[in-house]
């Protein structure tokens, strides 16, 4: 494939319609990046928690407040035990992951059997949910709990969940109950990369949306600079 120069910009061009879904799997995770990690806790129709990872999550919206996570199926089109508890449940609890977790989230990432609780495995500590039934953890820096608002079944291997979140739960020290401005560095979370690549935030900057009167003056000092 020939690289396409445009402008002095060089880029290589894929056509998604001419790649399988695998080809176009790596190209998104690896350029949709960070993306932020749902450290999804269910109960199933038993009251068995299932706790598993999901790096295809994000808020979408803060009135209502939605949040939405992609959940895929078994190869065989089975439900995972995620997507089957929220079906059946409409609740689930999203949990950032920090650094200091990152070692017990890989551990419930492993495809253990229906029933096995993953929390209990990696030696993370379950806390009764306040507005759902599932619990949250108690390592999270900051929890979500959710019921489910819609599912998107946008083909037979993936479905996309929307939860509304009924409350949110801040690690003391990393928000100002008053202001409820969060502070980032607190709450040390991972993000994800593709493969099997992660990244830290802790390095941050600062960058305040300009007005256009400011943008303008910006413009005028660059040209008396000139």
């Amino acid at each position: 494939m020939k690289p396409v120069d445009e402008g002095g910009a060089t880029h290589h061009h894929f056509d998604f319609n001419a790649l399988s879904a695998r080809d176009r799997y790596k190209l998104l995770i690896g350029t949709v990046i960070p993306r932020p990690i749902a450290f999804v806790t269910t109960v199933d129709e038993k009251g068995r928690v299932n706790a598993a990872p999901f790096s295809f999550f994000n808020v979408l919206s803060a009135d209502p407040a939605l949040v939405a996570i992609g959940v895929e199926n078994h190869a065989d089109m089975r439900f995972k035990d995620t997507g089957h508890n929220i079906r059946m449940t409409e609740e689930f609890t999203v949990n950032i992951v920090d650094d200091a977790m990152v070692e017990a989230m890989n551990v419930c990432a492993v495809p253990f059997a229906p029933g096995v609780d993953e929390l209990a495995m990696a030696g993370l500590t379950a806390i009764p949910g306040t507005h759902v039934a599932c619990p949250r953890i108690a390592e999270a820096p900051a929890s979500l709990e959710c019921r489910r608002h819609m599912t998107l079944e946008v083909g037979k291997s993936r479905e996309i969940v929307f939860g509304l979140v009924l409350g949110c739960f801040v690690r003391a020290g990393a928000v100002d109950p008053l202001t409820k401005h969060v502070d980032q560095r607190g709450m040390d979370a991972i993000g994800r990369l593709g493969g099997h690549g992660y990244a830290r935030i802790r390095d941050q900057f600062d960058l305040p949306t300009m007005s256009v009167a400011e943008w303008e003056q910006r413009q005028a000092g660059e040209r008396e600079d000139r």
